[in-house]
């Protein structure tokens, strides 16, 4: 499984990596992984999000309470209630295999992902 986890979904910067992931989600499936977005935007705001960007897999709201399920990863910014860009492979005995923290401003890509994902195949 691949969380991603971002700040904002109609900000430019921030749903571009969004729609990085929706255009190499086969690569993903490849090693059978799925792949969830959180923010904390609403379900509604997802919803718009995904249907004009036409993604092609979930995306998760943690609205309410804002930001509970993000703080758990660490990757929750109260001050300005959203996500950190916080990246997370786990593996299907739920465990964390690989994360990674990238500046707010700063789309992360998937090579990492990619390569986590690699690691867990072998």
């Amino acid at each position: 499984m691949i969380l991603a986890f971002y700040p904002a979904d109609w900000s430019p910067e921030y749903g571009d990596q969004m729609g990085l992931y929706n255009e190499i989600l086969p690569e993903f499936q490849k090693f059978r992984a799925e792949l969830l977005g959180i923010s904390v935007d609403g379900p509604w705001c997802h919803r718009a999000f995904a249907e004009a960007r036409r993604l092609h897999f979930p995306l998760l709201s943690d609205f309410e309470p804002k930001g509970a399920v993000v703080s758990r990863y660490g990757a929750y910014r109260a001050a300005e209630g959203v996500c950190e860009r916080a990246l997370f492979v786990i593996d299907k005995s739920g465990i964390i295999t690989w994360s990674y923290w990238s500046p707010i401003a700063v789309n992360p890509g998937a090579d990492g992902i990619l390569e986590a994902l690699e690691d867990l195949a072998k």
